[in-house]
């Protein structure tokens, strides 16, 4: 089943496991080895990544190393950009209704 990347970033562990790697390629066991979960449940949540095309995972000799996909985030990014701007565009918008307000204020004083 292919998952989105917001499935993918929805749990706090995943987010956590997608900051490691951004740093570096890390080994299935260095991630474990990270958490205080169990290794089934970081094996899950590796291949909830993997199925979400956030990570791949890629057998060198004995290890599976895990290397992110960061081109794969990019959808999440347009999407909270799109509501960060929204975001700025309001709190602009407040900003000039209190200043207005204020002078308003001082007039009438």
């Amino acid at each position: 089943m292919r998952r989105d990347v917001f499935q993918a970033i929805a749990d706090p562990v995943r987010r956590e496991i997608i900051e490691l790697l951004a740093d570096e390629t890390l080994t299935v066991n260095t991630v474990a080895q990270k958490f205080d979960v169990s290794r089934p449940a970081i094996s899950k949540h590796l291949k909830i990544l993997k199925e979400c095309g956030i990570i791949t995972i890629n057998k060198q000799g004995r290890e599976r190393l895990c290397q992110i996909q960061p081109k794969n985030l990019i959808p999440a990014f347009l999407w909270i950009e799109q509501y960060r701007n929204l975001w700025e565009d309001r709190l602009d918008s407040f900003e000039n209704y209190l200043t207005k307000l204020q002078t308003k204020n001082k007039e009438n004083e």
